[in-house]
């Protein structure tokens, strides 16, 4: 897969154009933690890459937690005592608070207001809210129209169901030579939300597409499921065969503007340096953090319990960016351009974890002799750059059996691919052989 993955660069961007046009097309759709607006969401993805979906019925234990009732809302808006609608669900899927109650009443705007929800320093943004666990209702709207509003009596309607039900995930498993596996998760549980939530999913599914066409040696499974509940309802089921799970990532807010963000796994894992020298490699600005269990779903895969190696890649991580659960991530906030690189950082990742191999040096006793055997320059071989010599000698000195390519690479300071290409070359003329 080293090779394939050196003329990603015309694809990547194809999937990121592709990447954009798909959150156009699934940023209006009323997503929740349930309901029809994720296998609408589904419905949308399946255009592009095979699911299988998981229907989990309300009130199924999963752990410490119960699955909820499902909740679905066909309308939902607040009629001024003039006869103009003040709040409309069909403007935004942020209007209304997510699992909110049926309504129809007439009420005054004092007693409306308790219901109302607003961001008073940031007048001209919607906030985001939620009610998954509590029963109630409510809106949510900019301050600035808050203050508009009229004294009078006003109608009020959110026409939804909240009962028994189930909630949905879905699966993308692409088979490779072994059946360790590499698990990438993301939430689909958000309304309309671009780079949180929207952005984690099209990066999956354009990477779902890509891989599809690729021979690999892990195996790849993708789990898209709505935040918290959905990761525990799928590591509920799949108890049994984690082991499988070798690797992995979570992706969440990964479409802005703002540098790679790599947060490492609770464990301390291959992905974690695999990641970290794709980084490193790219001579992008990036950031790495330690592990806390304070931020997505990897909180899930991370528990001490299952202690999976999962690591979670992102932009500007959630709570930093500005407009964060508001109105303002929009699609504006997305380009093409840092969806393809995301794109492109999982592939090299994937391809690291697909490519690092244990070699031991058969000719330990002092270095075999390359010259001849049209390894160096001097010599009129392929060797393209000082860094390619190099690389030949960190992998023969380094390969005895207990240090890995990702090791070397680590511990030398030059890229990945070099000392892939370095050991390929090697093994080529028989000085290296595979031990794991």
């Amino acid at each position: 897969m080293v090779e394939e993955a050196r003329d990603i660069g015309v694809e990547a961007a194809t999937l990121g154009t592709e990447a954009y046009a798909l959150m156009e097309r699934l940023f209006p759709l009323c997503r929740s933690l349930t309901g029809d607006g994720v296998r609408a969401t589904f419905d949308v993805l399946e255009e592009l890459i095979p699911l299988a979906r998981t229907e989990v019925p309300s009130g199924t234990r999963v752990f410490d937690w119960t699955v909820p009732d499902e909740w679905n809302v066909r309308e939902a808006y607040v009629v001024a005592p003039d006869g103009n609608r003040v709040i409309d669900l069909r403007d935004s899927t942020l209007h209304v608070v997510s699992y909110s109650e049926p309504v129809r009443a007439m009420m005054p705007l004092e007693e409306l207001r308790e219901r109302l929800f607003t961001l008073p320093d940031r007048p001209d943004l919607t906030p985001y809210r939620t009610s998954y666990y509590d029963r109630t209702w409510g809106f949510c709207l900019p301050h600035r129209r808050l203050l508009e509003l009229e004294p009078g009596d006003y109608e009020v309607v959110i026409d939804s169901t909240l009962g028994p039900g189930h909630l949905t995930y879905a699966e993308l498993l692409i088979e490779g030579a072994t059946q360790d596996e590499v698990l990438i998760s993301t939430y689909v549980c958000h309304p309309s939300l671009a780079n949180d939530n929207l952005s984690g999913i099209a990066v999956a599914t354009m990477l779902a597409k890509e891989l599809s066409r690729r021979s690999l040696r892990h195996s790849v499974r993708f789990l898209f499921a709505p935040g918290t509940i959905g990761p525990l309802a799928w590591l509920h089921a799949n108890r049994e065969r984690l082991d499988r799970v070798a690797h992995g990532l979570t992706l969440s807010c990964i479409g802005d503007g703002g540098g790679l963000t790599y947060k490492r796994s609770r464990r301390g894992a291959e992905v974690d340096r695999a990641a970290e020298a794709v980084l490193r490699d790219s001579g992008r600005p990036h950031r790495v953090l330690e592990w806390e269990p304070w931020g997505g779903d990897e909180r899930q895969f991370c528990a001490p319990g299952f202690d999976l190696a999962m690591g979670t890649l992102m932009r500007t991580p959630h709570g930093e960016f500005d407009g964060y659960h508001t109105s303002a991530d929009a699609l504006d906030r997305i380009s093409p351009a840092a969806l393809e690189e995301a794109v492109e950082t999982c592939l090299a990742v994937l391809d690291v974890l697909d490519s690092d191999r244990r070699y031991v040096n058969l000719t330990p006793y002092g270095e075999p002799q390359l010259g001849r055997r049209g390894l160096y320059r001097s010599a009129g071989g392929a060797v393209a750059t000082p860094d390619d010599e190099r690389a030949l000698l960190w992998v023969l000195n380094l390969s005895d059996g207990s240090s890995s390519l990702l090791d070397i690479a680590t511990r030398s300071g030059l890229p990945y691919p070099v000392i892939a290409r370095a050991a390929e070359r090697l093994e080529r003329a028989e000085l290296l052989r595979v031990t794991g």
